[in-house]
């Protein structure tokens, strides 16, 4: 691994946090996906993100939860293209985007209420619902 990712002014991935492995893409390309190594996948060890706040790392840590390895490192995969070099940008930049969602904060929920017209459509909708089933029980009528 060459270069750090640069995230924003003062968050940077260290060159060391980062491990590449390159594979056989799978999907269409010819010989070329039999041969050629295209797919990149990017580890990325969260713990060594400089420059990142707790509730960040916090965020980053819950929003990946489901994208990491056995060691716990954010795994990265990228076979869009049939190169080497720009899937491995494209998993850089994917990379670059988790980090960049986990920096904002949650806007805080405020807490509404149902209005009461939103309450009377609703109930008058279980009545109709009730008038319908109603009418499609058995028929009484004159034993003849």
């Amino acid at each position: 691994m060459a270069e750090p990712i640069v995230v924003e002014d003062g968050i940077l991935i260290p060159a060391a946090a980062l491990t590449l492995r390159t594979t056989r893409s799978s999907g269409p390309g010819g010989q070329n996906v039999n041969k050629v190594a295209s797919k990149v996948e990017l580890r990325v060890d969260m713990d060594r993100i400089e420059g990142l706040g707790e509730e960040a790392r916090a965020r980053l840590g819950a929003m990946t939860a489901a994208r990491r390895d056995a060691d716990g490192r954010l795994l990265v995969t990228s076979q869009r293209t049939r190169d080497q070099h720009r899937n491995l940008e494209d998993a850089r930049e994917k990379v670059r985007a988790i980090v960049r969602r986990a920096l904002v904060p949650p806007r805080p929920r405020r807490a509404t209420r149902v209005t009461a017209a939103a309450r009377a459509r609703r109930l008058a909708g279980k009545r109709q619902r009730a008038r319908t089933k109603r009418g499609r029980g058995t028929v009484r009528g004159d034993d003849d």
